[in-house]
Parts: structure tokens; sequence; C-alpha cells
């Protein structure tokens, strides 16, 4: 079964200005999130992982009225921001969970968990 793990961050703590330049503790989370994801790539439960860019970088496609127009930045105003996901296949959603709390525990951000449906996906 895939699982999409959603990664989020308070809107407020992340700062455009300074978003590319990690801070020490960031760094050091990483490195620990970075030897989950290698045990996950062993375990052959990995399939993969991305960091996305700041909210202030982004465009968002919307309809307005008859049109479909694009603009700079998220649509709506937001108090928490999705900062990075990956996306892992593994034996069920105890195993999901198992792995956003060690995520969790390495980021200290939450983790959403959703079901990817494929054609293994079953309610």
């Amino acid at each position: 079964m895939k699982y999409l793990l959603l990664a989020y961050t308070p809107a407020a703590a992340w700062d455009a200005a300074t978003a590319d330049v990690p801070s020490e503790e960031a760094l050091a989370a990483f490195a620990t999130y970075q030897k989950l994801e290698r045990e996950l790539i062993d375990s052959g439960e990995f399939v993969t992982s991305e960091g996305l860019g700041h909210p202030a970088v982004s465009t968002t496609v919307h309809r307005d009225g008859d049109r479909v127009v694009a603009t700079d930045g998220p649509f709506a105003e937001l108090k928490e921001v999705l900062a990075s996901f990956a996306v892992i296949d593994v034996a069920g959603r105890e195993r999901a969970v198992e792995i956003a709390a060690r995520i969790v525990e390495a980021l200290g951000e939450p983790i959403e968990i959703r079901p990817i449906m494929g054609e293994d996906f079953a309610a």
C-alpha cells in the first residue's frame, strides 16, 4: 500500500528571506531524517521524497468566473504550509504511522498520512 506523507510547517516560521539558508538545528534534523530515509530504501519501503520551495515563489492556477488565471503565491492565506512530501510503499496504515512518527521525532513538524489511490487501494 502506498502512502503520501505530507510535512507541514508554520507559515510564520518559514521566512522567505532565509528559506535557502538552513540553521544548524535544521541541518541536524535533516541528517537524522536522511538516516531514516536510508533505512526505508534498504527495506524497500521508500519510493520518493522531496522538499518544496517557499510558498512565496509558488504559483496557483484557479478559476475566476469564466476564466482560469495564474497568480503568484498561495491562493489562500495559510497558517501552515506544505514543506515537503514523501511516498512510501508499506504493508499498511500501522507501518505508515510508525514511519511518520519517526519523521516527526526527527523534524518536529506534523505529518499527514494519505493513502494513494492505486490499483492496490482498498477502502
